[in-house]
């Protein structure tokens, strides 16, 4: 089945077509094809961020989600609808649902996901001398990129560029099509100077073309207007200025990323994986976001309120505007509250986040064949068997004993398989957004999220199925989540 160029299909949209292609008997292969393809066009079509951001904002509006501005005041627009989503920066993305019959008291289920992956930032000055002809490019790495898995890959390069247009200025997304960039590694045959290490400022630097004689093009007196010429290579100027449709004269500034142009694959045998780039976390952001979509009309009946954010910067900390560690969630919350013509005091929120449950959702370890030793005994999660939950005493994950039940037990109701993964205890253990949203608001929840292979390298395994399991899991969260806290009365859970 073939679902590229298409938005992605509903899970009862996939069980109506199962039954009539089998003759009635439901085929779950069906819906994980599914969402497996439109999970891999995700990520091949918004290789950087802020495509990202532009590709959920689209469907979360193809889907009656209404565009809120952070500059403006929302009180009025909120008292007429109940789907709404706004951004931050280019890159923050957050979305809620209000129930007909939702009131402060009753807290939000809410799920936490991270947008950005490990990639190369262009540097603010990347023009670099040419070497040999070859015509280099200054690139940083974020977060554990630029490690030796980028030697010999197929980089593309794009992102946003601020640029005039008419009287004002505005932001525009770019992405070349194909490979521009490619980081050569040095053949063995060099011996000690191939073993490294590798300095990742000069034996770690990509190039982008060649320089004819060894000399660059000169800018036209025309070009010369934009303060970005000198700054970066003309030559990907005039190529950005091409794919864009803005004069170079007209770039004011750019964000660029490099990042891996390999197509997204199902692989396996019988096709049980899906090999694709920026897996972490565009899986589980894939699929909270359509689980929370898919549950959006069923939330809008009830007495819930669902919300869904996918925040930048996890990789590095989350410390910024857009990462965790900032507030477009706490400042969403306080103008649900005004339009609800409740003050949001600091006694009224406190209450509001007590009855509120929060899924850190960010992808797991799943088991590797080739080193199963390294992980613990019963703590082996494995592909396409469903979402895993995540345990760190240590304080890097926010899950405990009452809230893993209240997982465990929405799951038992809505048919969906929960795994369990700690780390050994001598591993290390990585972190996630959990314990910043717990530590600010005091909200309850758990970390979690899909299996993969391959975390941190340039390119993952997941398996096929992981994603339709994803939203399916996600979707029965926001649907019943409200019913299993009335039921638990734990107070402090």
């Amino acid at each position: 089945m073939a679902f590229r160029n298409r938005k992605a299909p509903t899970t009862d949209e996939f069980v109506v077509v199962s039954q009539g292609e089998k003759g009635g008997k439901y085929d779950p292969s069906i819906p994980a094809e599914a969402y497996a393809t439109g999970f891999m066009e995700f990520t091949d079509t918004a290789p950087t961020i802020y495509h990202a951001n532009h590709y959920l904002s689209k469907a979360l509006e193809e889907h009656g989600f209404e565009y809120l501005d952070e500059r403006e005041d929302w009180t009025d627009r909120l008292t007429k609808g109940n789907k709404f989503y706004t951004t931050r920066g280019t890159t923050t993305v957050l979305a809620f649902t209000k129930g007909k019959h939702w009131q402060p008291s009753h807290g939000a289920g809410i799920v936490g996901t991270h947008i950005d992956s490990l990639t190369c930032v262009v540097k603010p000055i990347s023009i670099k001398e040419p070497i040999d002809d070859f015509e280099l490019i200054g690139v940083a790495p974020y977060a554990g990129a630029l490690s030796d898995l980028w030697w010999d890959r197929d980089l593309g390069i794009g992102g946003r560029m601020i640029v005039r247009e008419g009287r004002g200025i505005t932001e525009k997304l770019v992405r070349i099509p194909h490979p521009i960039a490619r980081i050569a590694s040095l053949a063995p045959h060099f011996g000690k100077f191939a073993q490294g290490p590798f300095n990742p400022e000069t034996q770690k630097v990509p190039f982008i073309g060649l320089a004819k004689d060894g000399k660059l093009p000169e800018p036209t007196e025309d070009e010369k207007k934009s303060p970005v010429v000198g700054q970066h290579s003309l030559r990907l100027l005039r190529a950005l200025s091409r794919e864009s449709g803005v004069p170079v004269r007209d770039i004011l500034s750019v964000e660029l990323h490099l990042f891996d142009t390999q197509p997204a694959a199902l692989g396996g045998i019988d096709k049980e994986f899906i090999f694709a780039p920026r897996v972490d976390n565009k899986a589980c952001t894939y699929s909270g976001v359509y689980g929370f979509i898919e549950a959006a009309d069923t939330v809008v009946e009830s007495d819930s309120l669902s919300v869904v954010v996918a925040y930048d910067n996890e990789e590095i900390g989350s410390r910024s505007r857009t990462g965790a560690q900032g507030n477009i969630l706490e400042a969403a919350v306080d103008r649900i509250f005004a339009a609800e013509d409740c003050c949001p005091d600091d006694a009224k929120k406190a209450v509001f986040w007590a009855n509120s449950f929060f899924l850190s959702a960010d992808v797991t370890h799943a088991t590797n064949p080739n080193f199963s030793d390294v992980y613990m005994t019963n703590h082996k999660p494995k592909l396409n068997k469903g979402i895993t939950v995540t345990f760190a005493p240590g304080g890097n994950m926010i899950t405990n004993a009452n809230t893993s039940a209240f997982v465990q037990e929405i799951a038992r109701r809505t048919d969906n398989t929960i795994q369990y993964f700690q780390v050994r205890n001598d591993s290390p253990t990585g972190g996630t957004i959990g314990p910043y949203l717990a530590s600010k608001t005091g909200i309850r929840g758990v970390d979690l999220g899909i299996a993969q292979l391959s975390m941190h390298s340039i390119r993952a395994t997941i398996g096929s199925e992981d994603i339709w399991l994803g939203v399916k899991f996600f979707k029965s969260f926001f649907n019943t989540w409200r019913e299993v806290d009335l039921e638990f009365q734990l107070g402090s859970l």
